[in-house]
């Protein structure tokens, strides 16, 4: 049987794309279908801005005429020019248990991205770190949450058949009020952050989201700077993903901390809205907008997705102040927990500051590296 891989080059195709995963995943896997108009907004090059400063190849894997794999290539400027390197990334990477498909996608986006001079493949990551990232490694019992990816487990087998190695592990942890069980000091750090620092937390506030959205750029560029796969974002980016996101976003969850009008750290939690989109099937019509309005009520769980503080604050206890505030929303609120992450498995400070709370970890994600070949 004859395996081609090919770029996508027309809507027929870019649907087959987007639609691979269906023919994947069976009825009881836990994974969850996305919204599919979304993902076709996302991947639309004139829509998306993350294509201003980056660019990106979709490729199918046909079997005699059949879909069997997909893959995307892109190369992140912005990346490039902040870290001085020369790395390119894949992405979107599903496939059948089919080895020879997986060597063939993996090949062909090493070969596009050597064209383009890079000296590094490393992914999992839909376009971006800041999107699904990462091959599940453990935790495949439970359903992914917002913004998560679920996987088979022989995912792993094939890219490590394909030659790829370990780049990171991204950890995921879990707490609920039924067993949390965190150390003193975090409310001790919590109550001296105004009389000692001079830092308040506030919600956010969505009438005003136009200059929340500054103020958590700034804090993100700064306080993730030197993490591992970090790229600057822009108000632009930003700005985009709040207006895809803005039926989800719940200001009560939403907390910025701030000392004289300075804006010094952040944290934002989701509501888990793919507890709604699995009985949605990727589509909101004709009646899925119903379900997804009645299914918002009954979500029990969220995603912390981003804490950050700006690192000259670091040493002022804000980041316990901002977990204190996350389940003290928790005790008023439907979601009485979830989940917290991804976290480098390199942030020490961070996976001990979850440790501190009584969180676990339950999931583990896998971004993977490749060194390309040098042309002759």
């Amino acid at each position: 049987m004859s395996l081609e891989v090919r770029p996508v080059r027309s809507r027929a195709e870019l649907k087959t794309f987007i639609k691979l995963p269906w023919r994947i995943y069976r009825t009881g896997d836990p994974w969850i279908a996305p919204l599919i108009s979304e993902r076709r907004r996302y991947l639309d090059r004139s829509r998306n801005p993350w294509f201003e400063r980056g660019e990106a190849e979709y490729f199918l894997a046909w079997r005699d005429g059949s879909p069997v794999g997909r893959i995307t290539a892109q190369v992140d400027r912005a990346f490039n020019e902040f870290h001085s390197s020369d790395w390119g990334w894949f992405g979107f990477f599903e496939c059948l248990e089919e080895p020879e498909a997986a060597r063939a996608l993996l090949d062909t986006a090493e070969a596009w991205l050597r064209e383009r001079r890079c000296d590094r493949m490393v992914g999992p990551a839909s376009l971006t770190m800041n999107d699904e990232c990462g091959i599940l490694i453990e935790g495949y019992e439970r359903p992914p949450i917002i913004q998560q990816p679920w996987n088979h487990p022989y995912y792993r087998t094939l890219l490590e058949g394909a030659g790829l190695e370990k780049a990171m592990d991204l950890l995921i942890w879990e707490e609920y009020l039924t067993d949390y069980d965190p150390l003193p000091i975090l409310f001790e750090l919590h109550r001296k952050l105004e009389p000692e620092h001079g830092i308040t937390i506030r919600n956010m506030r969505r009438a005003d989201l136009a200059v929340e959205v500054k103020r958590f750029v700034e804090i993100y560029n700064e306080a993730w700077s030197a993490n591992w796969g970090f790229v600057p974002i822009t108000e632009r980016e930003l700005e985009h993903a709040v207006e895809e996101a803005k039926a989800i976003l719940d200001e009560d969850w939403l907390f910025v901390a701030e000392k004289d009008g300075e804006a010094v750290a952040a944290a934002l939690t989701f509501p888990d809205f793919n507890q709604v989109l699995a009985r949605l099937d990727g589509r909101l019509l004709p009646f899925g907008w119903l379900r997804a309005l009645l299914g918002r009520r009954r979500i029990d769980r969220v995603r912390v997705g981003f804490l950050g503080v700006k690192p000259k604050y670091q040493h002022t206890g804000v980041a316990a102040g901002l977990y204190v505030e996350n389940f003290r929303m928790a005790e008023r609120k439907p979601q009485s927990g979830g989940e917290m992450g991804w976290i480098l498995e390199s942030n020490t400070a961070m996976n001990r500051g979850m440790e501190a709370m009584g969180a676990r970890v339950i999931k583990r994600l896998r971004m993977y590296e490749r060194f390309l070949r040098c042309e002759e």
